[in-house]
């Protein structure tokens, strides 16, 4: 299989490039579910098990050999994959150690956080050279995630960036000097309740599309929500007692 989900992790694994048709799209959806699923898993990594590649996007030849019907029908399913990602409880945590471009790019745009690791790699969106868009969710998720000014100068150039300037657009969040410096961060965001991890996505994901007004009923709803919980009860007290506190997810 070209992607796997297992122990918090789902690794996209279809060398040389991890670029993708529709059956990959498949397999990541099936991942993106079973990651959902996983009660044990609080953050779940997508990383690649290529040294150069995160993923280079869609796969060109397949775009050419199919017919337009068939290409859009990769292109809802990928939407729909991608979008599931904002649905699911689980903090879904980008790790970019290889070229992103494209729809790899997209990939990690649909992540809650993007890291990247340094090396000597790019990230960006080329399409416009193909005479296409980014059509897997990147003319939207960029331009909310960076602005519109950087998103449309990246967009309609098709320049791609170092990881150093991707953290300087805020594209990525963090640059780790290796995988290990990565690998303590994501344990430490694992520590974390997972029940506040899915409560502040429906905040956000859910909340940047309504009113306001809407958008700060939502907010309080799902802080008594937590109020309830016995995380927040172990939460609290711990602090008073100053000590680390133990969540169960509960």
């Amino acid at each position: 299989m070209a992607v796997t989900y297992g122990s918090g992790a789902i690794t996209l694994d279809k060398p040389p490039a991890n670029s993708y048709d529709i059956d990959y799209m498949r397999e990541l959806g099936a991942a993106v579910e079973a990651a959902g699923a996983d009660a044990e898993a609080r953050v779940v990594v997508v990383r690649s098990a290529s040294e150069k590649f995160f993923c280079a996007g869609a796969d060109i030849k397949a775009f050419a050999a199919n017919d337009v019907d068939a290409n859009m029908d990769m292109i809802r399913l990928a939407h729909e994959v991608l979008a599931s990602i904002a649905r699911s409880p689980k903090l879904f945590v980008a790790c970019v150690a290889g070229h992103a471009l494209g729809g790899g790019l997209e990939i990690a745009l649909a992540c809650d956080v993007r890291y990247a690791i340094e090396g000597r790699y790019r990230l960006g969106t080329p399409e416009i050279t193909l005479g296409l868009l980014p059509g897997n969710g990147g003319t939207q998720r960029l331009p909310r995630l960076i602005g519109a000014g950087p998103a449309l100068e990246l967009l309609v150039t098709g320049r791609t960036v170092t990881p150093e300037e991707a953290f300087g657009l805020g594209l990525v969040s963090k640059v780790f000097a290796d995988q290990a410096a990565f690998d303590a961060h994501i344990e430490g965001l694992r520590a974390l309740p997972p029940l506040s991890f899915a409560n502040i996505k429906r905040a956000v994901f859910e909340g940047m599309e309504k009113p306001l007004p809407d958008a700060l009923a939502l907010e309080r709803d799902l802080m008594e929500e937590l109020f309830r919980s016995n995380d927040a009860r172990e939460g609290v007290t711990a602090f008073s007692e100053k000590r680390t506190p133990t969540f169960t997810g509960s």
